[in-house]
This record gives structure tokens, sequence and C-alpha cells, in this order.
């Protein structure tokens, strides 16, 4: 098993940024591909971004590339989003994940989710 306890949304202005922490529980957490879905009132949860391993492959959702960057660390067992640029279409809860195929970039490949965070971005 592996529990996610993510941390670091809130409410933002449009240009502005914001980071999303997830630490990571478990035994064998660090063998998972990690990432961050996302999911907007009355909206489908889509994929944000996704990373293999600390310093490995990463992945990005179209709609973010250019503007969020992913980064993990082993050592503490957390991952990191840092949203730059953000704009008001970002505003959704941010739900961190877990699973064992890469690229994670749908749902059906998560094994574990979070608790979600809201990041709201004012304009």
């Amino acid at each position: 098993q592996v529990q996610l306890v993510e941390s670091g949304g809130g409410l933002v202005q449009a240009g502005g940024s914001l980071t999303l922490s997830c630490a990571a529980s478990g035994r064998t957490a660090d063998k998972y591909a990690m990432g961050y879905f996302r999911q907007a009132p009355g909206k489908e949860r889509e994929f944000v971004a996704g990373i293999l391993g600390p310093g490995g492959d990463t992945h990005f959702a179209d709609s973010v590339k250019g503007r969020f960057t992913i980064s993990r660390d082993n050592a503490n067992n957390t991952m990191y989003l840092q949203m730059n640029s953000l704009k008001a279409e970002d505003t959704a809860v941010y739900y961190c994940v877990a699973g064992s195929r890469w690229p994670i970039a749908d749902t059906e490949f998560v094994s574990y989710w979070g608790q979600g965070t809201q990041v709201t971005v004012s304009s």
C-alpha cells in the first residue's frame, strides 16, 4: 500500500506561481511512477504531469507545457509540482497519484490517489 498526502494548494492571482507537494509513504513508494491529475467543477478529471523517478522521464499535458515543472526526491519520497504563469483555467482540485504504468497519463494507470488539494486562480 502507498499513502499520498498533498499540500500547497491555495488562492493565487493569474500570472502567479504555486508549488504543490506530495509525500508518499509505504514500503515500495519509490518504485512507482508519480504525477498529478486535476478536476475542475463540471469537468472530467484530466492528466497534468508525471515523473518516472528522480531526474528521470517527465510527461506533461499540452495545456501546462512550458509553465509547470515536476520533480521528485526519492530520499524523502516527496514529489513537487511547480506551477508558474497560472491561468484561471488552471483552477481545479489537484490530485497526487502513483502507479506502475508509464506514462501515467490515464486514470486507468493510477493505483493510488491522494485526497486532493484545491488550487484557485483569480483573474
